[in-house]
């Protein structure tokens, strides 16, 4: 026999009205010595009517829950929490554990729609214009590995120009995949036959003259969490090993459009945090006693070590920038809902964003330009435009910093080096500062969203299987992020909005704003409030020791070098919302300034 409408909805929305309206106690609406009453006709719904569920609590239960959710209640109100727990509050977990339950598909978004725009706040430029660099991309070199290290402008002008075929492009990229991925620990999936398919095809259409665009040919790799019809997409995650989708996510649609050339899927940390996957931890090119960094681990590794043309990676709190800076790449960050996510992996439905890594600027901003758009299957992506000059100058733009941020550690001499670049290239600096707030309280909601989106995999044991089992590690943080309450969710989302507002003050003063990429406020803030990012190398530092993305164990010291060795580093600069071609003609002078971008990992 089904409950009744009163029983039904005890617990929901509409008790509360009812309890509200009419001002019925709950005791006095639910109990008559312990046991529901039947209530009069026309009597509203109330709490605690529904049938008792779950476990048995006590005193001491909420008293140690306490400790979890940092409150302090009184004896008595233990006690009446107590009392009607199993009928109040326990029936909310019927969906997941009651006699009804509702599977959640994974494709399955949540109501709630978060947009980074405020309302009443103009964002965005008012026209599409794609203007590419006029620099000749010169002579066919006559090396295959500096064809493999140049950069998509110019592999796209040989190739447009029938230089340089697809295919032969493709087989070099293919032989460097082969040749160093034992190394590197970059691929998952070497995708050789569509590859080679996809290169004659586009040799042929160019022979006809058809050409698709500056990515018609280019050779590519995929972060492994987004849908690649017929093509295994793991996630890097021992659970997802055997997955194969029969659909292409919608940026892999999209490059398909554009001719460009799928070659592999590339390693994430599993189900995207930091750099270690079921074939082990990925390497940095540039330092191989350490990891890529992640979780966008293999897209920065084959990026820098140029076994593919370009790479997509993804980004919820730092995927795209840390590995960027790491292997020395350039990634640029989209503005949240620019890129429908269709068909990639979620972690946090209002973070994840999909976005190019490369190794010039430029070329990040020829893959957004293909990559762009909305689609239904993303409820948060949105219709935006793309204005991109390559030949614009940038005197005269405003060049944002926080002094607190460009004074200490993490920042160093490279980081304040580019800001005196920016500065003599004609740009106008403006101090700028934001509040001593503890953003960390923001993580409330990737850690909810993030178990939400794998509870299945958490409560059927699945995620036991992952390597990694350390404290930092996901398997753990789900396991705690349980006890999360739903308030301090609903208020991390409030205070999400009061940091919106000041990040919308401080974008109103500045073109673009500059920051140590990796800064934890800047990481935080700037993911939570959906603002586009571009991270690229402006120069070198030498370090002591190996770094590494883990929390350090003294089990396992890392590796230590004497003398030090040279790595890269570099700075990123924070753009206004849809604002992505603002940052690229930025980007592109400090770069050419920085003069570092042609510089290759020792061995490769």
């Amino acid at each position: 026999m089904g409950r009744s409408r009163r029983e039904f909805l005890s617990g929901t929305a509409v008790g509360v009205a009812g309890m509200l309206t009419t001002g019925v106690s709950v005791e006095a609406a639910t109990f008559d010595g312990g046991a529901p009453t039947t209530a009069p006709a026309g009597s509203p719904p109330a709490f605690g009517t529904a049938p008792p569920v779950g476990q048995a609590v006590s005193v001491s239960t909420f008293a140690e829950a306490e400790k979890l959710m940092q409150v302090q209640y009184t004896p008595a109100e233990r006690a009446q929490a107590v009392s009607n727990w199993n009928r109040s509050m326990a029936p909310i977990h019927e969906r997941r554990t009651g006699p009804r339950k509702v599977a959640l598909e994974p494709t399955l978004p949540p109501a709630s729609r978060w947009d980074p725009v405020l309302p009443g706040q103009a964002v965005g430029p008012a026209r599409d214009r794609f203007v590419r660099s006029k620099a000749a991309a010169g002579p066919l070199p006559s090396r295959d590995e500096d064809i493999a290290f140049a950069p998509v402008t110019a592999l796209s002008r040989w190739i447009e120009s029938r230089a340089l075929s697809s295919e032969r492009l493709t087989n070099i990229y293919l032989e460097r995949l082969r040749r160093f991925d034992p190394k590197l620990k970059c691929v998952i999936t070497l995708t050789p036959e569509l590859a080679l398919a996809q290169a004659r095809r586009a040799d042929a259409e160019l022979a006809a003259g058809r050409y698709r665009g500056p990515l018609h040919g280019i050779p590519w790799g995929a972060k492994d969490l987004v849908d690649t019809a017929g093509i295994p997409t793991t996630y890097g995650a021992e659970p997802f090993r055997n997955r194969v989708p029969s659909t292409d996510a919608f940026v892999v649609d999209r490059l398909h459009r554009a001719g460009a050339v799928l070659v592999a899927k590339l390693s994430l940390g599993a189900l995207a945090l930091n750099d270690v996957w079921f074939g082990g931890e990925t390497k940095n090119p540039w330092l191989l006693e350490e990891g890529s960094s992640g979780s966008s681990a293999g897209s920065g590794a084959a990026t820098a070590a140029a076994c593919v043309g370009f790479s997509l990676g993804s980004e919820t709190g730092g995927s795209i920038i840390s590995p960027s800076m790491r292997c020395g790449v350039t990634g640029l960050r989209p503005t949240y809902g620019r890129v429908a996510r269709t068909g990639a992996m979620t972690l946090s439905w209002t973070l994840d964003k999909l976005g190019p890594m490369t190794r010039g600027v430029e070329d990040a901003l020829l893959v957004l330009a293909a990559i762009s758009g909305a689609d239904a299957g993303d409820v948060s992506s949105v219709p935006s435009k793309l204005d991109f000059d390559a030949t614009a100058g940038v005197k005269g733009l405003r060049v944002g910093y926080l002094p607190a941020w460009m004074e200490k550690s993490p920042a160093n001499e490279v980081d304040r080096a580019a800001l005196e670049t920016l500065k003599r290239l004609g740009l106008t600096p403006v101090e700028t500062s934001l509040p001593d707030w503890p953003y960390v309280s923001l993580y409330a909601i990737l850690f909810a969203e993030a178990a939400a989106s794998f509870e299945e995999l958490m409560l059927s044991r699945q995620m036991d299987t992952l390597a990694m089992q350390v404290p930092d590690a996901w398997p753990n943080l789900l396991r705690q992020a349980r006890f999360l309450s739903a308030v301090e969710l609903v208020q991390a989302d409030r205070m999400r909005r009061r940091v919106m507002q000041e990040m919308a003050r401080v974008m109103g003063e500045v073109d673009v704003l500059l920051v140590p990429s990796l800064s934890d406020d800047a990481l935080t803030i700037t993911n939570f409030t959906g603002h586009p990012s571009l991270t690229l190398r402006t120069g070198f530092v030498e370090v002591e020791r190996a770094r590494s993305d883990w929390v350090p164990d003294p089990a396992r010291p890392p590796p230590t070098f004497s003398p030090r060795r040279r790595v890269p580093h570099g700075v990123t600069l924070i753009g206004r919302l849809f604002e992505e071609g603002t940052l690229g003609r930025v980007g592109m002078a400090l770069e050419r300034a920085s003069g570092v971008a042609g510089e290759r990992p020792p061995g490769f």
